[in-house]
């Protein structure tokens, strides 16, 4: 199922960077909003920055996008030891297939980690590289709407 991910944690600090360096991985990109920075905030929690840090050093870390502000892409940029690439158009692996390409690292070699399956998972699949589903850093204080499209989406993909 292409909609199904690889792995499907609680949320990015569950991800166990051993079994991925294990697998070959070389290369994690990272969904922005609502999996690694509260959503539109335009800033990391400190517990973020500091895990993102840790990741860093073992892996190429990079930030797909779909968010097309140019504005809000640059000020993530200048927070960040990584590359943000923004207005992505996940699902289409495209900017994700450029990304890659311009390191020289197979698809094989990724994964790419997302709250959305609809997006990213789907964008990850269609790569093929590895995927893994997390939650919204942010769940406990996510709005009831936003909390009842996640809980059905991932009814979808049991």
């Amino acid at each position: 199922m292409i909609i199904k991910p690889d792995y499907n944690l609680k949320c990015v600090y569950d991800i166990n960077f051993d079994d991925l360096e294990n697998q070959g991985i070389k290369v994690i990109m990272f969904d922005l909003d609502s999996t690694i920075m509260i959503s539109k905030s335009g800033c990391y929690r400190p517990e973020t920055e500091e895990w993102l840090k840790e990741v860093n050093e073992k892996f190429t870390v990079a930030v797909i996008s779909n968010n097309k502000s140019e504005e809000y892409i640059e000020k993530v940029q200048k927070i960040s030891n990584f590359t943000v690439i923004g207005h992505a158009s996940k699902p289409n692996p495209k900017k994700m297939k450029q990304y890659l390409d311009s390191l020289g690292v197979t698809p094989q070699e990724a994964v790419m980690v997302g709250d959305r399956p609809l997006t990213d998972i789907v964008a990850g699949k269609l790569l093929g590289c590895k995927t893994i589903l997390v939650d919204s850093i942010n769940a406990e204080n996510e709005n009831i709407p936003t909390r009842l499209v996640r809980w059905l989406e991932r009814r979808v993909i049991r």
